[in-house]
């Protein structure tokens, strides 16, 4: 196993957990309704959307060289933001992988 697989990996976990707390915590609505309740708020979740978004098309272009299948991981960075792409990162780290 790669040292960028571990990495994604410990990042995915770290995240997973930090996300299940909140989810417990707020909710999943409510962890967007937290956001409207300031413009700080607001700037955060409007930063989140356009990186998500960018993210969603580095991962459509980039689809077409790695060879992996983007939709799923487009589905899952809409509903769940940023472990979208991390999950996108390991699929195509462990497909360049079984390629080599």
């Amino acid at each position: 196993m790669s040292a960028r697989l571990l990495v994604l990996l410990a990042v995915i976990l770290a995240f997973g957990a930090l996300s299940a707390m909140a989810l417990m915590e707020a909710g999943y609505l409510g962890i967007f309704a937290q956001h409207f309740e300031t413009y700080a708020g607001m700037q955060v979740l409007t930063d989140l959307v356009i990186v998500c978004v960018l993210a969603i098309v580095w991962m459509v272009n980039d689809a077409k060289t790695s060879g992996v299948t983007p939709w799923p991981f487009v589905v899952l960075t809409l509903a769940a933001g940023a472990f979208g792409p991390l999950f996108y990162l390991v699929a195509r780290e462990i497909k360049s992988r079984a390629a080599a």
